[in-house]
């Protein structure tokens, strides 16, 4: 099997690959780094280095990829934490959140989706996070970018399922990954943190990446536009 990983230097996106690998499928990623390109050419697999926001690198990932043969499931594992009241938030920034996590995952799914329509199959996984369905304090602009990828996700899960594409989004709660490392610097934000969440701990890269191993591998044929969500319970609970 042939996959393709939007973000492949993320922690979860690592984890996903190593998952991936000892399976013995073949990967193609998009980094951002020679470094991070030599780490997977040693895993045997291929690299392009660049911007995932900018829609010549993602189609420059997504024709590498297809030199492998046909793309069974593209991973999109791009994202950022801003965690800022609207008022401390300038127009500059907030687009930024946007350009990052949401125009990122829309010209995955664009380039990457009509590379499947080409097979009549394939699988895409998107990352959402809580905040894209839960209201929390200061999360506007990330709140906005993930709600807009968990819609899109929905809707493009709608729109190509006669046409074989099986497409699901997986929205953790804060994990424990270098990402979230400036909000998880002592015991007491991260005794803090876990307060909110009713399973009282922090998530692990491991638990996301699990979820999104099974979405682009195992997961039932009729599983789609669904949005899975990893966050200890707080969708479902009041905090």
């Amino acid at each position: 099997m042939n996959y393709l990983i939007i973000g492949g230097n993320s922690d979860i996106a690592k984890d996903v690959i190593q998952r991936l690998t000892e399976n013995g499928h073949a990967i193609h990623a998009l980094v951002r780094s020679e470094e991070q390109a030599e780490q997977l050419k040693a895993l045997g697999h291929t690299a392009t280095i660049g911007d995932a926001t900018k829609e010549a690198y993602i189609k420059q990932s997504v024709d590498e990829a297809k030199q492998k043969g046909d793309i069974d499931g593209i991973l999109h594992c791009v994202g950022s934490i801003v965690i800022r009241p609207p008022h401390a938030l300038n127009q500059e920034a907030f687009e930024e959140v946007i350009t990052t996590n949401l125009t990122s995952a829309f010209l995955t799914l664009s380039i990457g989706g009509k590379a499947m329509l080409r097979q009549s199959r394939g699988r895409m996984v998107f990352t959402s996070s809580v905040a894209g369905s839960l209201g929390l304090v200061n999360h506007e602009a990330i709140a906005a970018a993930k709600g807009g990828i968990e819609a899109m996700v929905r809707s493009a899960a709608a729109t190509y399922a006669r046409r074989g594409l099986r497409i699901n989004a997986v929205a953790p709660g804060l994990t424990d990954t270098k990402m979230a490392s400036r909000i998880l610097a002592s015991d007491a934000m991260r005794d803090a943190a876990s307060q909110k969440i009713p399973t009282q701990r922090i998530n692990q890269k491991e638990e996301a990446a699990s979820a999104m191993h099974w979405l682009l591998t195992d997961a039932p044929d009729n599983m789609t536009g669904q949005v899975l969500h990893l966050d200890g319970g707080m969708a479902n609970a009041l905090v």
